[in-house]
């Protein structure tokens, strides 16, 4: 990437990246975020940016390519905000949802919902809540996922292979499975616990084989069985 960021760009100074996302309907292009309230996406074929975008009012913490648009993708950052880009129309977003006043706080991570493209998962800053947001119905969250992590999210990932699956890690050292085909009534616990040796930093649900989850805490990675 920093090879790219050299050919593709004519400034000498790049801001840090903070995040990263291959786009899984063209696989040439990928996505970055950077402190810089920037988004570039990148061409790994010519190893050039095509197109660089003023994404949000402060640092851009995430980015994340819809699964079955090859044009859209979603950032989140520090001022609370998650918006909505398609690159045929990057003169505009749509601002999906932010976080209530009056500070505002920064959402860190998203994830798009791989089987029903109307459902985006995000966390705020010191937050052991995961929302989950209905782009059909903007600025509020379609559910919460509350009250049974103790620590602070620090990952979420949906189930490859179903829509109605989720899964959380946090500081407590649980990964969280859970179930939202009660939807739209509330979801109150979930399916599926398991606790760590440490506080979870990242998790991945695979999605060749999906009865698996890779997480990672302290030095270590736990492959779990579903």
């Amino acid at each position: 990437m920093l090879q790219m960021q050299n050919k593709g760009s004519d400034v000498k100074f790049c801001a840090p990246l903070t995040s990263f996302d291959w786009n899984q309907i063209n696989t040439n292009i990928i996505g970055t975020s950077s402190i810089d309230t920037t988004c570039t996406i990148w061409d790994v074929e010519t190893e050039q940016a095509k197109t660089q975008v003023i994404a949000h009012d402060k640092e851009v913490y995430d980015i994340g390519f819809q699964s079955n648009h090859a044009e859209i993708f979603a950032s989140v950052g520090a001022d609370g905000s998650l918006r909505i880009f398609d690159l045929r129309i990057l003169d505009q977003s749509t601002i999906l949802y932010e976080t209530p006043g009056p500070y505002n706080p920064p959402l860190l991570r998203l994830a798009w919902n791989q089987k029903d493209e109307h459902f985006i998962a995000t966390m705020s800053m010191d937050s052991s809540g995961c929302l989950i947001l209905d782009t059909r119905f903007p600025s509020r969250p379609a559910a919460e996922l509350l009250g049974h992590h103790t620590g602070v999210l620090n990952a979420v990932s949906w189930a490859p292979h179903s829509p109605c699956h989720i899964c959380t890690a946090a500081e407590d050292s649980q990964a969280l499975i859970w179930d939202l085909s009660p939807f739209p009534d509330p979801i109150d616990r979930p399916a599926l616990a398991y606790t760590a040796g440490a506080e979870i930093n990242q998790l991945q649900w695979s999605t060749l084989q999906p009865s698996w989850i890779a997480i990672a805490f302290g030095t270590q990675m736990q492959m779990l069985r579903v």
